[in-house]
């Protein structure tokens, strides 16, 4: 937007922080040597918003796809150049979004394109608690406020790393698992349930702490028999079954 920018982000390494304090400090100094001027570009820490589940996300995604049609910017958030839009609808050469997983929180591209070209949410409706704001249900905040006093006295993955400014190497994903479940990965069945789960599991680590793409994921000999679009299902399948265990 003129003042501001909105991202979309799911904070499952811990680092969303750190990475907003590099990507502002990047851009003010980009901004400081091309327009001048003295002091931070950006004033306000950011502000972030828990949301619940896949049903609110949609309504986040819709919202937000349409700020600059809401602003008079653009007929359409698809034309407007600084929006993931048209990523969304396929006509940008290079995507910076996970587009395969927004078109998977709609069943498809075609029936998310189909909601972006009806829907124009006015507000989102957010709320606030000292906890932090919002989207989702009364029992939503409360589960989230059991979690977080749950975690208090645990070690946060930010604090566990000496290096924060770097994902671990790739290998190090695989030697931990190999070593954690006694195997090889160039051994495994992935007919079987056990070797899904352990493939799963692998993903989650290569996509959240190793900082890999689905499409560089993809890449690599384990995952080269699983089409691109699937990869984010995969993913979260594998991401809920870690959090069951973990309760």
């Amino acid at each position: 937007m003129n003042n501001h920018y909105h991202l979309l982000l799911e904070n499952s390494s811990g680092r969303m922080s750190s990475l907003l304090k590099v990507v502002n400090g990047s851009y003010g100094i980009h901004y400081r040597r091309k327009h001048g001027g003295k002091g931070y570009v950006f004033q306000n820490r950011f502000r972030s918003t828990l949301i619940q589940n896949d049903e609110y996300l949609r309504l986040a995604i819709l919202y937000l796809l349409q700020n600059p049609v809401r602003a008079g910017l653009a007929a359409t958030c698809i034309e407007y150049p600084w929006s993931s839009a048209g990523e969304y609808a396929g006509k940008a050469k290079k995507a910076v979004t996970d587009v395969p997983f927004v078109h998977g929180l709609w069943g498809g591209k075609k029936h998310m394109m189909k909601e972006i070209k009806g829907a124009r949410p006015d507000k989102l409706p957010i709320r606030k608690s000292d906890f932090g704001d919002w989207l989702g249900e009364d029992e939503f905040l409360v589960k989230a406020l059991e979690r977080r006093d749950k975690r208090k006295d645990e070690k946060s993955l930010e604090k566990r790393r000496k290096d924060d400014a770097c994902f671990e190497p790739v290998g190090k994903a695989y030697r931990e698992l190999e070593k954690e479940h006694r195997m090889k990965f160039e051994q495994l069945d992935y007919g079987t349930l056990a070797g899904k789960q352990l493939r799963g599991e692998l993903l989650v680590r290569l996509k959240e702490l190793s900082g890999l793409t689905y499409r560089e994921i993809a890449q690599l000999p384990e995952f080269r028999d699983i089409k691109l679009h699937s990869l984010a299902k995969l993913y979260k399948d594998a991401r809920k079954r870690i959090a069951a265990k973990k309760c």
